[in-house]
């Protein structure tokens, strides 16, 4: 008996318009790219602590080039994926088998939270990795812009709409994990909080990072009376120099092919 294909959450031409606005708008000189940077770093950091020296990696979502870069200064060969790809990198569609396999890194930054099929997506990715390769996936998790999420319900009143993404917290990326078959399966999250002036700049700062809303039945627009009632009520929560924190919740998931992850000396 087959089983029942995943509930249509997210719609992907939307997926694909958010991110291709989100390519455009990197140009920009002041374009911010901290949550993209801060993946980077972490993934960095983990190979370092882990001492796993990968020769052949795919890199997705890696908007600001700073983990291909850095791979590449050490020797790895690395094959850059996006599903709204630039020049020098290749299409890739998450929920697809990946067109290419054998690679003993796999890095996601940031692209799964928005796909139908997270699990169909861990899958495939496991199974593209070489034995005793590592897969790192990192996204935007439970705990993410809660000062947007109590706007937004301040602006809808008694009729609240669908308009923050659904996330994955990280009992949820453990079990994840486990079901897809990965070694040594890890699950975590870290916070990275960011003060606003203004609500406009939030959304701005949103939308050039890839979080816009992508959802298959979005909420309607907020209409001028609504935002005047979210940008009275982000003012509210102001604090003294006039600033709000919102707070991104960095979810990180990673694990091995199988058992035969190369030893520690």
């Amino acid at each position: 008996m087959a089983s029942a294909p995943p509930p249509t959450i997210f719609a992907p031409s939307r997926r694909r318009a958010m991110r291709e606005r989100m390519r455009w708008l990197e140009r920009g000189a002041d374009a911010p790219s901290f949550l993209a940077d801060d993946m980077a770093e972490d993934v960095l950091d983990r190979l370092a602590f882990l001492r796993h020296q990968p020769t052949r990696a795919l890199v997705v979502g890696d908007t600001s080039g700073m983990l291909s870069k850095a791979l590449e200064a050490g020797g790895c060969a690395v094959v850059r994926a996006d599903p709204a790809p630039i020049a020098g990198e290749q299409a890739i569609d998450e929920e697809q088998p990946l067109p290419a396999a054998g690679f003993d890194l796999i890095a996601q930054l940031g692209t799964l939270a928005t796909v139908n099929d997270l699990p169909g997506a861990m899958l495939h990715i496991r199974r593209a990795l070489a034995p005793g390769g590592l897969a790192i996936m990192s996204l935007c998790g439970a705990g993410s812009v809660p000062a947007l999420r109590e706007v937004m319900a301040e602006a809808d009143g008694e009729r609240p709409a669908a308009r923050i993404h659904p996330q994955v917290d990280v009992r949820a990326g453990g079990d994840l994990l486990q079901r897809c078959g990965f070694a040594e399966p890890m699950s975590d999250s870290r916070v990275l909080d960011v003060r606003y002036s203004s609500l406009r700049r939030l959304v701005a700062d949103l939308r050039a990072q890839g979080l816009g809303n992508c959802l298959a039945r979005p909420g309607p627009l907020l209409g001028k009376a609504g935002l005047a009632r979210a940008e009275a009520a982000f003012a509210a929560m102001a604090d003294g120099e006039g600033r709000v924190t919102e707070r991104f919740a960095i979810l990180t998931m990673s694990g091995w092919n199988k058992a035969l992850r190369p030893p520690k000396f």
